[in-house]
């Protein structure tokens, strides 16, 4: 049963609960999760010390399950900037429950994403040379490379998108502060930055909210149009194509709303906020999900119509594969999970049950992350020349690396919701009638 009208007493008494020192259960999977992001770790370490043989990445496939989770987790990143600064332009009211926790999943989530670049780089410590600095060696970066692109991309988005969501946390962590003690206290009033609350105060906040929402809504496009363009720019068959760009944007939010009702609806339970959180900001979410589904599945469909109305053999010949070839089983899970599950939000009784919200977000990730799959695995594993042809396998370093990146990003995401509110306290007491 949900919990009578919150108001404003019990809004600060619930958020504010959510920080009290956690149990045995939050410790253990604490634990588990630490473990397996040791055990990616000793993976990537292996791989370091033994070279990039240990990986299944070989000719033709150059580009492995690596990049696949490279894009994968930018595109997870976007939803974020999406809930908390599209929708807050917009004035949509439900996002004030839920844009905190897809805030901190867009830092997490680029964070992760910020490292595969490296792990793929293979000799990690040649980051310094990506970077344009004068040196002695007379070197400077090659700008026409991917590499280069990403690193200018995640580097603008991670410093935006944490400034945005540190902003954001500043009224809410005073009120921490002022309820906190000991060294908690001291912790929590050198984050909120001397915030008091006057009056003068709130204008420039509120002015300064609005100015980085207006900067990171471009970022939305332009951030995964740079990713897309790694592909695009290319003549490899299946990327060569201008429907790269917002066909990636639109699949990124795809997963980044996915992930969102993959990480609220256990956190809405396990910090006991299921009436701050409802059922109607998840049903939001999973229209918003009916509408990037039925564009990742438009593109989809133009992607096959153009390949086969262009009249080129080898774009013909790729998505003619794609279907029936060696990787057909990622092709119809890709097109079953991203296109064909999320219609089932057409129905309320789906958008409105707990179990096919969790299950079916899921299944986006899961259709997601194939997608990238099969757009870099098959083009590269089967292009031009049919002598030059190869299948990919991905071995146990790179399965364990990819493990141990996961179990980094819950791992973040589960120290946020216990040391910072996980709800925007000022935000949902907007939403609140006034008392008296």
């Amino acid at each position: 049963m949900e919990q009578e009208t919150p108001t404003y007493r019990s809004v600060n008494r619930d958020i504010l609960a959510t920080l009290s020192p956690p149990g045995r259960l939050y410790w253990l999977i604490v634990a588990v999760l630490a473990a397996v992001f040791g055990w990616g770790m000793l993976c990537w370490l292996y791989q370091i010390l033994n070279g990039m043989g240990v990986a299944g990445i070989t000719h033709p496939v150059n580009w492995g399950v690596y990049i696949v989770s490279f894009v994968f987790w930018v595109g997870i990143a976007h939803s974020g900037t999406l809930v908390s600064a599209v929708l807050y332009l917009f004035r949509a009211r439900w996002r004030a429950a839920v844009y905190r926790s897809a805030e901190a999943m867009t830092v997490i989530a680029i964070m992760t994403a910020g490292m595969f670049p490296l792990i793929h780089l293979g000799r990690v410590w040649k980051i310094l040379y990506l970077i344009p600095y004068p040196n002695q060696r007379e070197l400077w970066p090659n700008f026409k490379s991917p590499l280069m692109w990403d690193l200018f991309a995640i580097a603008t988005y991670l410093t935006v998108s944490s400034m945005f969501f540190f902003l954001g946390l500043l009224p809410d962590l005073a009120s921490v502060r002022d309820r906190a003690a000991g060294w908690r206290k001291v912790f929590y009033r050198i984050l909120s930055l001397g915030w008091q609350g006057q009056s003068s105060t709130w204008r420039h906040y509120n002015h300064a909210y609005l100015l980085f929402a207006a900067f990171a809504t471009p970022l939305v496009v332009s951030v995964h149009s740079v990713v897309s363009w790694d592909f695009a720019m290319s003549i490899i068959p299946g990327w060569h194509s201008t429907i790269f760009a917002p066909y990636f944007v639109a699949g990124a939010i795809h997963s980044g709303l996915a992930m969102v009702l993959t990480l609220l609806i256990p956190m809405r339970r396990l910090l006991r906020i299921k009436h701050l959180i409802t059922i109607v900001h998840l049903e939001w979410i999973a229209k918003v999900i009916i509408v990037t589904g039925l564009i990742v599945g438009y593109s989809y469909i133009i992607e096959q119509f153009m390949a086969h109305y262009s009249g080129n053999i080898w774009e013909q010949a790729i998505y003619s594969y794609r279907p029936v070839g060696h990787y057909a089983w990622a092709f119809w899970i890709m097109i079953i999970c991203n296109s064909v599950v999320p219609l089932l939000f057409f129905f309320r009784r789906f958008r409105t049950s707990i179990f096919w919200l969790f299950t079916i977000g899921i299944l986006v990730n899961l259709g997601m992350w194939f997608e990238r799959f099969v757009i870099i695995i098959t083009s590269l594993s089967h292009d031009f020349i049919p002598y030059a042809w190869g299948n990919y396998a991905p071995t146990w370093v790179e399965l364990g690396i990819i493990c141990g990146t996961f179990a980094w990003f819950f791992l973040l995401f589960l120290l946020f919701a216990k040391h910072l509110p996980a709800v925007a306290i000022t935000e949902v007491k907007e939403l609140l009638p006034p008392p008296g």
